[in-house]
């Protein structure tokens, strides 16, 4: 099993606890609210992702290993989940992993394709085109 479908079974076994999309939708707010924020000077154009309907930012740093390594932060609570869970879904892995991810199926495995906006959908596949970008 990669590790990258173990962190996907471990967020799973979580998502199962609650019976509808308001409460995973509550769970991912919770989650972003305990991201480590970025700092003001790390929020410039740069690192600015755009696409999103809100403010959002990446700090990627390749690692030498071929591993990627990355924060976020956003100014909207929903968006900020969504990072985290892809912080924990993708933070470390290998770039070949990273460039195998499929947000779309991602979100109809967690429950969340049909909850989230069209908005918020094209936001997440812009943050992890710019993360697969980063892979290159």
């Amino acid at each position: 099993m990669s590790e990258f479908q173990a962190r996907l079974n471990d967020l799973l076994g979580e998502f199962e606890l609650f019976d509808d999309w308001e409460d995973r939708y509550r769970y991912i707010i919770d989650l972003g609210k305990d991201l480590t924020p970025l700092e003001d000077t790390e929020k410039t154009d740069a690192t600015k992702v755009l696409g999103c309907a809100s403010q959002v930012w990446l700090m990627i740093d390749p690692a030498p290993e071929g591993i990627l390594r990355f924060r976020g932060e956003s100014d909207a609570f929903i968006v900020k989940g969504l990072i985290a869970v892809l912080v924990r879904l993708l933070d470390g892995l290998p770039y070949n992993e990273i460039r195998a991810f499929s947000i779309r199926d991602t979100l109809t495995k967690l429950g969340l394709n049909e909850a989230l906006s069209s908005q918020r959908t094209n936001g997440l596949m812009s943050m992890v085109e710019r993360l697969k970008r980063a892979t290159a």
